[in-house]
C-alpha cells in the first residue's frame, strides 16, 4: 500500500502565516511631534505665540550666525517666536481637520449608506448630489464659501465639509450595496427587523474599517486645504496661527528670512506625509480580502 504525506506549504504561505504585523515606524515618528505638540503645545511654550517683540525681528535659527537658544527656531518678522507659533500652529490645525474631517464623514458615511441599502429613488438623488458636488472645482468652491461666509475658522470647516462628504458618500455606497446582500442582513429582514436596527447592527459595523482608512487619510488633505485657504487670505486671521497662515505670512520674506515659510511649511509636509503613510498601513492591516489570500 502507498503512503500519502500531505503537501508542504508553500513559501509564500510560510511567510504570509509567519509575518508579524509590524507598526509603521517611519510615519508614527513623523506624527508623534505633531502630535505631543497639537496636544500639549500650551505647557511647552517658550514664548507666547502671539507676543510681539519689535526688539528681536527676523532673528535666524540658532544653529545660524546671531541665533539664540532663547529661540531655536528663530523669529517671524513681528519678533515672535517660531517655535512656539509652530506649536501653536499643529494644534490649531489640527483641531480645524480633525473637526472637518469628522463632520464630513458623519455627513458622507449617513448619506452613501443610506443610498447603498435602500437603493431606488433615493440612490438617484443622493448619487445626483455627489455628482453636481463633484463636477465643482475645490478652488471655485472655496471661494463661494468665502465670499458668503468671509474668512476665518469656519469658512474653514465648512469648505472641508463640503469637499470629502461626497468622496465618503461615493466609497461608502459601494460597500453599502455589497453589504445588504449578504446573508446576515436578508435573514435579518426575515425576522422584521426595522431599517435602523439593521444599519446600525448590521452594516455600519462592517464599514468601520473603512471608515477609519477614508477618516485617517484626509487628515492630511484638511490641512493642505487649511493651507490653502489661508493662502489666498480666507482662512484663520491674526491673531490666530495656523501653518497655513504662518506660510502666507512669510512667503515675502522668503530671500531675506527664508526660515519663516520653510518651518511651517515643513510642518505642514511631514503630517501630510505621515497620515498618508498610516493611513496606507491601516488600509493594508483592514482588508480583509487582501488579508484572506
Amino acid at each position: 500500500m502507498s503512503s500519502t504525506y500531505p503537501t508542504p506549504p508553500s513559501p509564500e504561505a510560510i511567510r504570509v502565516s509567519g509575518s508579524r504585523p509590524r507598526l509603521p515606524w517611519f510615519a508614527l515618528a513623523l506624527l508623534a511631534p505633531v502630535l505631543v505638540f497639537g496636544i500639549f503645545g500650551p505647557l511647552l511654550f517658550l514664548h507666547d505665540p502671539t507676543a510681539i517683540n519689535l526688539m528681536t525681528p527676523q532673528k535666524p535659527p540658532v544653529w545660524l550666525a546671531g541665533g539664540e537658544w532663547a529661540y531655536p527656531l528663530g523669529t517671524d518678522q513681528l519678533g515672535r517666536d517660531l517655535l512656539s507659533r509652530l506649536m501653536e500652529g499643529a494644534r490649531v490645525s489640527l483641531t480645524i481637520a480633525a473637526v472637518g474631517v469628522l463632520l464630513a464623514a458623519m455627513i458622507g458615511i449617513t448619506a452613501g449608506m443610506a443610498a447603498g441599502y435602500f437603493g431606488g429613488f433615493v440612490d438617484t438623488i443622493i448619487s445626483q448630489i455627489v455628482d453636481i458636488k463633484m463636477s465643482i472645482p475645490a478652488t471655485l468652491l472655496i471661494i463661494l464659501l468665502g465670499a458668503v461666509i468671509g474668512g476665518g475658522l469656519v469658512t474653514i470647516v465648512v469648505s472641508v465639509i463640503f469637499l470629502f462628504w461626497a468622496d465618503y458618500a461615493r466609497i461608502i455606497r459601494a460597500e453599502a450595496l455589497s453589504l445588504r446582500e449578504r446573508g446576515y442582513v436578508l435573514l435579518a429582514k426575515v425576522a422584521n427587523a426595522g431599517h435602523g436596527r439593521i444599519l446600525r447592527r448590521h452594516i455600519l459595523p462592517n464599514l468601520f474599517g473603512t471608515c477609519i482608512v477614508l477618516v485617517t487619510l484626509q487628515v492630511g488633505r484638511a490641512i493642505l486645504i487649511e493651507a490653502g485657504i489661508s493662502f489666498i487670505g480666507l482662512g484663520v486671521q491674526p491673531p490666530a496661527t495656523a501653518w497655513g497662515m504662518m506660510v502666507f505670512e512669510g512667503r515675502s520674506y522668503l530671500s531675506t528670512a527664508w526660515w519663516l515659510p520653510t518651518f511651517s511649511g515643513l510642518a505642514i509636509t511631514i503630517t501630510v506625509l505621515g497620515t498618508s503613510l498610516f493611513g496606507d498601513w491601516l488600509r493594508d492591516r483592514l482588508d480583509t480580502r487582501a488579508s484572506a489570500l
